[in-house]
């Protein structure tokens, strides 16, 4: 009997600290589209993943280009056609991680040295409840005049890129296979859309029509990838309003949903031409930090795209948007709130239904809102932007009146 009762007392306590967790969400900083030597970038993991710890990130997914960080791979040292990997990068990783860390051989008269694969970064770095690896992939898809790419999340094996006969009929066939992965293996994963102005890939239209998934990357912080649009095509976040004023009046789906993110390929020097790390992130609201807890958050909106504002709390009450600002002093912060509305039969996407300096800045909606959404741009430009002249900014995540 008294052990039957400790057991149970176990139990309720068990059940009580997840209660307690799940009760009291708090924000976990993370970037979800970050290169290694993995694919195309210039940095080695562990020294990729160390870096994302030290700066306050809680997670990370290292999303190289159709491969996942498992099994034996070696880079060449010093390589004429491909010198990404150096002698004094290797220097660097010795004295940062230790020899041991470091495996070098030679072969056919040439260095290499093994990368590291997600397990060993998993037992190097993640603490629970303070940072998190999760397994993820960029299925890159398409010729390289239309590339259009999609970030697996929590995948548990690699997915090829699925083709198509069009730019959307591609990104639809690589998320549905991102889900039907989660549904085979009963296993939380999540898929979105990546810049989707790299090369002019993919239209408000496209992104619209999009039924597998409902996230995209509003900021990308590569600076070839066209986040401003040009004079013939929309920017990141006009391509978001007039995508998701179709989804509202007339294709009745669910509204898109926006991430930040580095897609940092070059680790070693930064600058304007450079693809670096910190330029974009998302923070999500969780009961824990985990991969399907941080997962079932996002799809219930609990997140916000970052590139250097950050928010203290963003609340929707079914009548009012509230945004809180984390106020930095000196530097000042205007509030946006953004949407669409049917004005005289016609759908007008990209309303600007209120411009606040207010904080914490509030918009009670009225009932003429298809969606409401929020932008909060600071005074304090980025201090290392992928475009001339961005500013640092939140967005919030879109919502609808009851």
């Amino acid at each position: 009997m008294r052990s039957s009762l400790l057991v149970a007392f176990a139990l309720a306590l068990v059940a009580g600290a997840a209660s307690l967790r799940s009760a009291e969400p708090r924000w976990y900083r993370g970037c979800t589209h970050v290169h290694t030597l993995w694919s195309d970038a210039d940095g080695a993991p562990e020294l990729v993943t160390d870096w994302y710890r030290q700066h306050g990130y809680q997670f990370l997914v290292l999303s190289d280009h159709n491969v996942m960080q498992t099994g034996e791979t070696w880079f060449a040292i010093d390589a004429a056609d491909d010198p990404r990997l150096t002698s004094a990068h290797v220097a660097e990783l010795r004295a940062r991680f230790g020899d041991d860390a470091v495996s070098v051989r030679e072969r056919e008269g040439q260095q290499e040295m093994r990368l590291w694969t997600l397990d060993q970064l998993r037992a190097r770095f993640e603490k629970p409840q303070e940072f998190l690896l999760i397994p993820g992939e960029e299925i890159s898809d398409g010729p390289p005049t239309r590339p259009v790419h999609v970030n697996g999340l929590n995948l548990a094996e690699s997915i090829p890129p699925q083709g198509g006969a069009s730019a959307r009929e591609m990104a639809e066939r690589d998320l549905a296979a991102i889900v039907a992965q989660g549904e085979r293996l009963q296993r939380p994963v999540l898929g979105h859309l990546n810049h989707p102005n790299f090369r002019w890939a993919l239209t408000p239209d496209d992104v619209a029509e999009l039924r597998s998934e409902r996230f995209f990357e509003v900021y990308n912080g590569h600076p070839g990838t066209n986040g401003h649009g040009d004079a013939t095509h929309p920017g990141n976040e006009e391509l978001w309003d007039r995508a998701n004023a179709r989804r509202v009046y007339e294709l009745d789906l669910p509204l898109l949903y926006a991430l930040a993110t580095d897609d940092a390929h070059d680790h070693h020097v930064d600058g304007p031409t450079k693809s670096n790390r910190g330029r974009g992130w998302i923070q999500v609201r969780a009961g824990e930090l985990s991969a399907g807890a941080l997962i079932e958050a996002m799809r219930a909106g609990e997140f916000y795209a970052s590139s250097g504002v950050e928010l203290a709390d963003v609340h929707f009450d079914g009548k009012t948007l509230t945004v809180d600002i984390a106020q930095e002093p000196g530097v000042s912060y205007q509030t946006r709130f953004i949407g669409c509305e049917l004005l005289d039969g016609a759908v007008q996407s990209g309303v600007l239904f209120l411009e606040t300096d207010a904080d914490p800045a509030r918009y009670p909606l009225s009932g003429r809102e298809g969606y409401v959404r929020a932008t909060v741009t600071s005074s304090r430009a980025q201090p290392n932007p992928a475009a001339v002249g961005d500013a640092e900014r939140a967005w919030t995540q879109p919502v609808r009146g009851e």
